[in-house]
């Protein structure tokens, strides 16, 4: 397939559109089922190298989830502790621990259920059957992966009434070194970014406290990938294998922090007993559970334990989750990486950091506060490791 015409560009009004190689070479992937659109593909061949990098610099299978060319997580295929399995809706999966792909799409799709409603899925990995059945339930636009098991095929082509969008790439696709994007009818041309994320990019640590495990080593990683294929400005919050907080596109580094820090809290919340336990109605689905979690620990636009409304969701009314016992629970957790896309101007996001258990700091460095940066995480014992290497994708 030399070309494929799509229905219409980012909006209906923009027509026509395709896809296809400049060179006139085919296109690597089969549409296996459905007909994806133009921001599919966006989502389907950023988030397809972000995976990519992840199997190559960790050895272990990777998950994405993406909503408008941006990953809400990714992750590596670790076993999930079982408070982790309910949090993320997949402790009724039978044989999940039997497949790492299946773990690590638990993982990447379980960490914002909000913003990943709706989501486009890549997977390192030929998929099969356990990662088919979870995804077949969630409300997803797309999947790519370089292969289908054929039981796993015939499940994902049941979804969305046989509509589902399937798509297969050639995992040994190598793009042109040179690309271009087109602005206002002014070509952009630009070499591709091969740059490396690995262990190495770690060794300048630049804090009084030069311990850096091999779990925060992975960490790092996982965060510092999932930021070379994030929106810039960006920064990325990773703990136990996969991002939990993605702060996308914001013009400011602290708000991309905060925003990250807010979706990093929001994901150890969900995994307290207090929302773990909260008496949902039998009949109430997973996609309004999310809504009303998020309702229940960030007092959002609805109070869901308000009289009146709690028995649209509950079986019981609930005690709130006060700001202080949010907190208390939030001051235990510890061990989290804090990557960046580029440097930290100020040592405010540092700060924000520690508020949601940061550890361990990959940033490039070159402010000219760098030394404040560098201070605030001697204060809080943190290990920072300068990589020297910005991370921006536009």
């Amino acid at each position: 397939m030399k070309e494929f015409e799509l229905k219409y560009g980012c909006n209906p009004n923009q027509k026509p559109a395709k896809i296809y190689m400049q060179d006139g070479s085919d296109l690597p992937i089969e549409i296996l089922n459905g007909r994806p659109g133009y921001i599919n593909f966006l989502d389907a061949f950023n988030s397809w190298q972000l995976v990519k990098e992840l199997k190559e610099a960790t050895g272990l299978p990777a998950c994405a989830s993406f909503k408008h060319v941006s990953p809400t997580s990714g992750a590596v295929g670790i076993p999930l502790p079982e408070k982790l399995k309910k949090a993320c809706f997949v402790d009724d999966i039978e044989g999940l621990d039997d497949s790492l792909l299946a773990c690590a799409y638990a993982r990447a799709r379980g960490t914002d259920r909000l913003c990943s409603f709706g989501d486009w899925v890549a997977l390192s990995d030929v998929c099969d059957k356990t990662t088919a059945l979870m995804l077949k339930r969630e409300v997803s636009d797309g999947v790519i992966a370089p292969g289908y098991e054929p039981e796993a095929l015939e499940i994902l082509k049941e979804k969305k009434k046989g509509g589902y969008n399937i798509v297969k790439i050639d995992p040994d696709f190598v793009p042109m070194e040179q690309e271009t994007k087109q602005v206002f009818g002014i070509t952009f041309e630009q070499g591709r970014n091969n740059f490396k994320i690995n262990k190495e990019l770690l060794s300048n640590i630049v804090t009084n406290n030069k311990d850096l495990p091999e779990s925060a080593v992975r960490d790092m990683i996982v965060a510092l990938i999932t930021l070379k294929y994030t929106q810039s400005n960006s920064v990325c919050f990773a703990v136990d294998g996969q991002a939990i907080g993605v702060g996308a596109g914001q013009q400011s580094r602290v708000h991309c922090t905060r925003l990250a820090g807010s979706k990093a809290d929001t994901w150890f919340l969900r995994q307290s007993d207090r929302v773990l336990n909260l008496p949902f109605r039998a009949d109430i689905a997973r996609p309004v559970r999310d809504n009303v979690i998020d309702g229940y620990i960030n007092q959002t636009e609805e109070d869901v334990c308000a009289e009146g409304i709690w028995q649209n969701y509950f079986t019981e009314r609930p005690e709130p989750f006060t700001a202080e016992q949010q907190r208390a629970y939030l001051d235990t957790i510890d061990g989290v990486a804090l990557g960046s896309d580029a440097f930290f101007p100020f040592s405010d996001s540092i700060e924000r950091g520690y508020k949601s258990g940061v550890k361990y700091v990959a940033e490039p460095g070159g402010s000219i506060r760098d030394e404040d940066v560098i201070a605030c995480c001697d204060k809080y014992n943190m290990t920072m490791a300068f990589t020297g290497m910005r991370l921006f994708h536009h």
